[in-house]
């Protein structure tokens, strides 16, 4: 994967094969690479419309991910504060520390689990000119 400077990603056909996690939950949630990417971006910029931003999302489309994220847990991922004198913002919690931490040693455990897997399938991919 190449990392774009707005924290999207383009995949090129010579880039090397990796597996992707994604959570399902019940009542069609999911938990996977955007929202936590979100999350990531929110905790560095401290603001939904700024994280939304830097991945070419609307305001709306962020808070919708950010509530979805809320909702799907007994204790809330992102805290937010309306907009005042100061402006508003977020804060990722304790508990959207802990999901962010967990989330990437899932994908590492993942990873590492599939390594062998994954160099076969690349050695034996047929690649693109």
């Amino acid at each position: 994967m190449i990392n774009i400077t707005d924290g999207l990603m383009i995949s090129s056909p010579s880039d090397p094969l990796r597996a992707v996690v994604r959570i399902d939950f019940p009542a069609s949630e999911r938990l996977g690479h955007g929202k936590i990417r979100l999350l990531e971006l929110i905790k560095e910029t401290g603001s939904i419309s700024a994280a939304g931003r830097s991945m070419d999302m609307s305001y709306r489309r962020a808070w919708l991910l950010v509530d979805a994220m809320n909702r799907m847990f007994g204790q809330p991922v992102v805290l937010s504060q309306r907009g005042g004198k100061q402006g508003g913002g977020a804060v990722v919690s304790a508990f959207g520390e802990e999901l962010l931490s967990r989330f990437r040693a899932m994908e590492s455990t993942v990873a590492h689990a599939l390594k062998g897997d994954l160099d076969w399938l690349e050695v034996n991919r047929r690649h693109s000119k």
